[in-house]
C-alpha cells in the first residue's frame, strides 16, 4: 500500500474518533452542569477545554468561559483545528482522497456526518438552551462509521492502519479526561464520598462510555478502582492498555510478525505496552496520577511519531501532521 494512502486512512480514522470523543465529552459535561450552581460555569467548562489541550487557543479567542462559547469552540470554531466541524471536514477530505480504498457505504456515512454538522453550524446550535441532540447525533453518526467499516471493509493493510489511528486517538483521549477531571474537578467537589463527589466520578466514567462496564466489574465508585479500570483493564475497549494491545496486533498484521519488533514503531509501542502490563494502580498512585498520565501522553506521542516515521514519511510533511496539536 502506498504510504500516502495508508497515512490518509490513518488520519481519517483519527479525526472521526476525535470528533466522537469531543461530542461525548460535551454531552456529559452539559448533563453535569445542570446540577451545578449557575455561577459555576467556569469551574465546569474550563477543564473540558483543558482536556483537549487547546486552552491557550481558546484563551486567545474568547474573553471569558461560558457554556455557549465552549460549545462553539469545541464544536464549530473554524480557527480551532480540532473542533468537531474541522475534524469531520478533514475526515471527509481524507475519505475523498482515498475513495477507491473505501466502500460506498463508508463514504456516504461520512458525507452524511459532514452535512449534518455543517447544517447545525449554520443553525448556531451552540446558542440553544439544550444542544444535547447534536452531541447525540455526532456520536451515533461516528459509531455508524465504525460499524460500516467493520461490516464492509476487508481486514487488509488499510483496515489495520485505520484501526491504529482510531486506537492511538482513543488512548490519548482516555488519558486526558482521566488526568484533567481527577486533578481539576475532584479538589473542588467536596469531601470524598459525598454525593457530588460520586456524581463527578460517574461523569468521568460516562465521558468514556465506561460507567456500565465499570459498575458490572467493581460496583462501588472509588478513584483507585476507576483509575485502574481506565488504564489497565484489558477487556474494556476504551482502556489505555486495551487500545495499545489493539495497536500492537495491527502493527504485527502489517509487518507479518507475531512477537518482538521489526521497526521503531513496534519497538516503542511494545515498550510502552509492557510498562503498562507490568505495572499496577499502586505504582501509579505512588508516582502520582497526574505525573504518570503526563508521562504516558508523551510516550503516546512518541509512538505516534514513530508510526509516522516508519510508514508515512515523505519529503513534505502532510497538513494533518501540522494540525495535530498534542
Amino acid at each position: 500500500m502506498l504510504s500516502r494512502v495508508a497515512h490518509t486512512i490513518y488520519w481519517m480514522n483519527r479525526y472521526i474518533e476525535r470528533a466522537e470523543n469531543y461530542a461525548r465529552f460535551m454531552e456529559v459535561n452539559f448533563n453535569l452542569s445542570l446540577e451545578l450552581h449557575p455561577n459555576a460555569t467556569e469551574e465546569r467548562w474550563q477543564p473540558l477545554v483543558v482536556t483537549t489541550g487547546d486552552w491557550p487557543l481558546y484563551d486567545s479567542l474568547y474573553d471569558h468561559v461560558e457554556k455557549s462559547k465552549v460549545i462553539n469552540f469545541l464544536g464549530f470554531n473554524r480557527e480551532n483545528p480540532n473542533s468537531i466541524y474541522n475534524c469531520v471536514r478533514a475526515a471527509r477530505e481524507n475519505a475523498r482522497a482515498i475513495r477507491p480504498e473505501i466502500t460506498m457505504e463508508v463514504w456516504e456515512q461520512i458525507n452524511h456526518l459532514y452535512y449534518m454538522v455543517q447544517e447545525e453550524a449554520e443553525n448556531k446550535i451552540w446558542e440553544l438552551e439544550d444542544p444535547r441532540n447534536f452531541f447525540l447525533e455526532v456520536k451515533k453518526s461516528c459509531q455508524l462509521v465504525y460499524g460500516i467499516v467493520e461490516a464492509t471493509i476487508s481486514k487488509s493493510e488499510g483496515w489495520h492502519f485505520g484501526k491504529i489511528g482510531q486506537l492511538i486517538e482513543r488512548a490519548d483521549k482516555t488519558s486526558r479526561v482521566l488526568d484533567v477531571k481527577y486533578h481539576m474537578l475532584l479538589p473542588k467537589s467536596g469531601p470524598v464520598g459525598s454525593p457530588f463527589d460520586l456524581t463527578q466520578w460517574s461523569s468521568l466514567l460516562k465521558s468514556v462510555s465506561a460507567f456500565d462496564m465499570y459498575r458490572k466489574k467493581n460496583g462501588k465508585l472509588t478513584p483507585h478502582d476507576i483509575s485502574d479500570f481506565l488504564i489497565f483493564d484489558k477487556a474494556f475497549p476504551r482502556s489505555i492498555l486495551s487500545c495499545l494491545i489493539g495497536v500492537e496486533k495491527s502493527l504485527y498484521s502489517i509487518s507479518g510478525r507475531g512477537e518482538g519488533f521489526s521497526n521503531t514503531a513496534e519497538k516503542e509501542l511494545g515498550r510502552l505496552k509492557s510498562q503498562l502490563e507490568y505495572a499496577d494502580i499502586n505504582d501509579v498512585f505512588d508516582k502520582g496520577l497526574h505525573e504518570y498520565l503526563d508521562d504516558l501522553q508523551k510516550k503516546l506521542n512518541t509512538v505516534s511519531d514513530k508510526i509516522f516515521e516508519t510508514f508515512f514519511t515523505t519529503d513534505k510533511v502532510p497538513n494533518e501532521k501540522k494540525t495535530f496539536s498534542y
